[in-house]
């Protein structure tokens, strides 16, 4: 079969016996790749050298690719429902990919445009259709454990800074063997960039593929051997009809949903961006600080393992307490820490890592756990498309995040000179921010039938290319998937391979973090 004609959605229907435990690796290999963005700290000063610019003209690459994952999730995401994930996912990787490789040409060449247009724009395009096309068909796999599903994707989302931080580290002095990563402000030198880049865009794009030709989506009808759906419909909150996404913006639920992420990302990215020099800031006495920038660069690993986790953990916990519940646990809870963090956080670094890292978790556990919450409301029908609307609120948050947070730590002095009672203040206004979110939690209410896909019988609606292809419809006509010896041998090497790349990410980083608590 020609490479292209595989991506067509009517080849993606997974065969008969074909196992539901394949797609979560494919879905991480995708995330894993895509979450290199938290990871853009390590090469920054390096970048603002090869320019010769500030800070703010590197930072706001970050901000581009941000932005531009929401606005492609949100304007793409009907079109990765249609087109199935494999399309979707290829098309990502070869956005990302291209990204990369346009943004090599623009440090070689000193063009800094050329690094807005290509790691900012169509990095960022990359970004958004790769997060949201392997979330919808994880809870089409695992309509018994939607939370589960999808914290196990966006999972490698967090994971990826894991794996991409060393890796860049090592990469640049590979590639310069002056540079050294341990030391404050070092720079590495321009070749060493290209050949980072390079060696990111090619190395992500081939274990990107590897997802693309893994993931499936289930043939119409099918559900996991002994699974009721009437058991799930009776949770509260949970619906079996379908609501398409045009419908579904016009919910209050999706609203509420939207400020929902918005305060729970706004809140958490606040703490991310500002990580380092605020543990710094927060044990400094008569000027010197008692963390070293290398023991602050641990409390950034330390806090990307809690972000990791955090999203597997609740997300999965939230299959057994419901989706609502464990939003009041993330934002309600997520206040009294703040205000703890503020008040006794300068007590001992063990305390303020504690805090810092529970928040954390609790900023991750929201990602991962808003497309199931968008499955209970809204259904699977169009539930990746309803999903990339929503990220639109990540796009809002991250620009609002750290403008509230530099902002007032602008008014409190110099950088360097801040001390823990400087982020008091901006602390205190994650709070309300939080406030706001909780509130608009309790508010959600199940999507009133006016807004329900008509004479589905509470069933999903078959996709178009489900209804005319001869090989979606008829099981018998379709190859059986591999023996069982085989598809055994598949289902090691695809969890082997997304191991070792966490693992190695994670080793690491605790590597790094030991250096917190022994110096």
């Amino acid at each position: 079969m020609p490479v292209l004609a595989a991506l067509d959605p009517r080849h993606t229907v997974a065969p008969p016996g074909y196992s539901r435990w394949l797609i979560p690796p494919a879905a991480l290999a995708v995330h894993l790749c895509i979450g290199q963005v938290y990871a853009t700290s390590v090469y920054k000063n390096s970048l603002i050298a090869r320019f010769d610019v500030s800070q703010t003209a590197i930072g706001v690459i970050f901000s581009i690719a941000i932005v531009m994952l929401g606005l492609s999730a949100a304007v793409g995401g009907t079109w990765a429902e249609r087109s199935g994930p494999r399309k979707t996912m290829f098309t990502s990787a070869c956005f990302w990919a291209a990204g990369f490789l346009i943004g090599a040409i623009g440090i070689a060449t000193r063009q800094l445009w050329l690094l807005y247009l290509g790691y900012g724009v169509i990095g960022g395009i990359g970004l958004g259709i790769g997060y949201i096309s392997p979330v919808s068909t994880l809870i089409k796999w695992f309509p018994d454990r939607p939370g589960l599903a999808t914290g196990l994707a966006i999972m490698g989302f967090g994971g990826g800074a894991l794996l991409a931080s060393p890796l860049s580290r090592q990469l640049l002095s590979l590639y310069d063997p002056g540079f050294d990563p341990a030391r404050a402000g070092a720079v590495a030198s321009s070749g060493a960039l290209v050949g980072l880049f390079l060696t990111l865009g090619i190395g992500y794009f081939v274990i990107m593929m590897f997802g693309v030709f893994n993931v499936r989506v289930p043939p119409p009808g099918w559900r996991p051997p002994g699974f009721d759906p009437a058991s799930v419909a009776q949770k509260p909150m949970v619906t079996r009809a379908s609501v398409s996404a045009a419908n579904a913006i016009r919910t209050r639920s999706f609203w509420l949903l939207w400020i929902v992420l918005f305060t729970n990302v706004t809140a958490g990215i606040g703490i991310l961006e500002q990580a380092a020099p605020m543990i710094q800031d927060f044990f400094r006495d008569n000027g010197v600080s008692a963390v070293s920038v290398a023991a602050a660069g641990g409390f950034v690993g330390v806090l990307s393992l809690f972000n990791m986790a955090g999203r597997f953990v609740w997300s999965s916990t939230s299959d057994l307490i419901g989706r609502k519940p464990i939003y009041v646990l993330y934002l309600g809870l997520g206040m009294v820490l703040y205000v703890l963090l503020a008040v006794v956080g300068q007590n001992a670094t063990v305390l303020f890592v504690l805090l810092a890292g529970v928040i954390i978790s609790f900023y991750g556990g929201g990602f991962s756990t808003v497309p199931a919450y968008l499955r209970d409301l809204f259904g699977t029908h169009q539930v990746g498309a309803i999903h990339g609307r929503l990220l639109t609120a990540w796009s809002a948050a991250g620009v609002a995040g750290p403008l509230i947070v530099n902002g007032i730590l602008d008014t409190q002095g110099k950088p360097g000179t801040l001390t823990a009672s400087a982020y008091r203040p901006a602390l205190f206004t994650m709070v309300g921010v939080l406030a706001v979110g909780f509130i608009a939690n309790l508010l959600v209410r199940p999507v009133p039938e006016r807004f329900h896909e008509p004479d589905t019988g509470g069933a999903v609606p078959v996709a178009p290319a489900e209804k005319t292809d001869p090989v979606a419809l008829g099981p018998d006509s379709r190859p059986a998937a591999p023996a069982v010896g085989t598809q055994q041998a598949r289902l090691w090497i695809s969890w082997a391979l997304v191991t070792v790349l966490l693992g190695y990410g994670v080793v690491q980083t605790l590597t790094t973090a030991a250096k917190l608590f022994t110096e």
